[in-house]
């Protein structure tokens, strides 16, 4: 599916911006090329920044990539769920409360590796078994409707976006339109 095609009702307001940094993609290319970039990114970190943040309070390189890891999580399950039709409403989460959690700042390099590529490996099988009908049917999450698709697109969009704050605001470089 492209992004284009998805009917703007199928993505709560909130969310936008993370399908806006994509730009024109189609959804699987897209999973699957940050699944071929986004580690080459992650290498890339200094090692020395690794668990540093950019400000007081602020989450450090590694705990921003642990959230990314956990709402990719959360938005695959969101989309199972919806994709079976499952017609529950699903509360939202707290990313707050997960990143202290994570014992993110523990973590190697390589763990966080190997995490990602799993996770990115499980997201791309379960949404290469959507159908058309699936991608488009929705479901509740958080209080609002969002379609099966636009999870897709949110976990992509989601990724890009931190991925562009850890460049500027953490490595204070600007290389925002690659493709991870």
């Amino acid at each position: 599916m492209l992004l284009s095609a998805l009917p703007a009702a199928a993505c709560p307001e909130y969310y936008k911006p993370y399908l806006q940094v994509l730009g024109e993609v189609e959804l699987l290319d897209q999973l699957k090329n940050q699944s071929k970039n986004f580690p080459n990114f992650i290498k890339s970190i200094p090692e020395a920044a690794w668990t540093s943040s950019y400000a007081a309070g602020k989450w450090t390189i590694v705990e921003v990539l642990l959230h990314i890891l956990d709402t990719e999580r959360v938005f695959q399950y969101r989309a199972l769920r919806f994709g079976r039709n499952d017609k529950t409403s699903l509360p939202g989460f707290d990313q707050d409360l997960y990143v202290p959690q994570s014992q993110a700042n523990q973590r190697s390099k390589q763990s966080v590796l190997a995490e990602y590529g799993s996770i990115r490996a499980a997201t791309i099988s379960l949404f290469e078994t959507f159908s058309k009908e699936e991608l488009v049917r929705q479901g509740t999450a958080s209080g609002v409707p969002i379609s099966v698709a636009a999870l897709g697109f949110i976990i992509c969009g989601h990724q890009k976006h931190h991925r562009n704050i850890i460049r500027q605001r953490y490595l204070n470089t600007d290389q925002s339109s690659g493709s991870t």
